[in-house]
């Protein structure tokens, strides 16, 4: 019997290089241990430089990219840019998945629109996260809008550290596994759980589940919580095997 495949539709900066490589590898993994298959389809917004003016300019190109990719009939979409979201004010990806949906359904497709920045509120739900520590790549006045972005949702930021990078693409090229050892700068003793990367660009995959075994407490990142929704959003078991706490199949 022929498994049908879910269309996984993104909407992601022109500089992005991370959501289509950890996403599918994501759902690569669970396809090897459950049957759904699933096909990956993108539309980009102009984006270089991780700057309020850059992320203002870039997030209005989304409803151009919703059309674009409704056209796919993809059966659910994600807006894979959590800082855009989050640096436009309190609850805004509430406003942005409202907006995208209609987008898609007056071109005659009615699908689910995940965001990265609601999804990652929706994972700390899950996972029953009142506190939370993270790392993040901005600069900080914008790794400080999205703290206050995160607790305004009711998860408190115990502790974050900004890297302090605006070249997009080289937040890309960062070694994921150096996480585990800037990790242990971070003071994660008053959270319940870790965001090893509050950005969708800033690579983790390979790190997640090993912090997690480390510091035994749940860590998380924001294509992680992406894909967690994505499954919900689908009905799907939210199963990935060695991808943390979130995608244990048990939230």
């Amino acid at each position: 019997m022929v498994q049908r495949a879910y269309r996984i539709g993104q909407i992601v900066p022109s500089s992005n290089i991370t959501m289509e490589t950890e996403i599918p590898a994501m759902l690569n993994a669970r396809q090897e241990v459950r049957p759904e298959r699933f096909t990956m389809h993108a539309s980009r917004m102009r984006m270089r430089e991780v700057t309020a003016e850059q992320l203002r300019s870039m997030d209005s190109e989304s409803d151009r990219c919703a059309a674009e990719l409704s056209d796919a009939r993809v059966d659910v979409f994600a807006y894979a840019c959590l800082v855009a979201i989050m640096s436009r004010g309190a609850g805004y990806h509430r406003t942005a998945e409202q907006r995208l949906r209609q987008t898609a359904m007056d071109n005659g497709a009615s699908a689910p629109v995940v965001s990265s920045a609601g999804a990652l509120i929706a994972g700390l739900d899950a996972i029953d996260a009142t506190s939370v520590a993270l790392i993040a790549p901005y600069q900080r006045p914008l790794t400080e809008q999205v703290v206050d972005y995160i607790a305004g949702e009711g998860h408190p930021v115990t502790e974050f550290i900004a890297l302090e990078i605006t070249d997009n693409l080289a937040v890309g090229a960062l070694d994921p596994l150096a996480l585990d050892t800037i990790v242990d700068r971070l003071d994660h003793t008053r959270a319940d759980a870790v965001i090893l990367s509050a950005c969708v660009q800033m690579p983790s995959l390979a790190a997640i589940q090993i912090v997690q075994d480390r510091i035994g407490k749940p860590v998380l990142s924001a294509a992680v919580a992406t894909t967690y929704q994505i499954l919900r959003e689908l009905d799907l078991e939210t199963y990935v095997p060695n991808a943390g706490e979130l995608l244990n199949g048990k939230h």
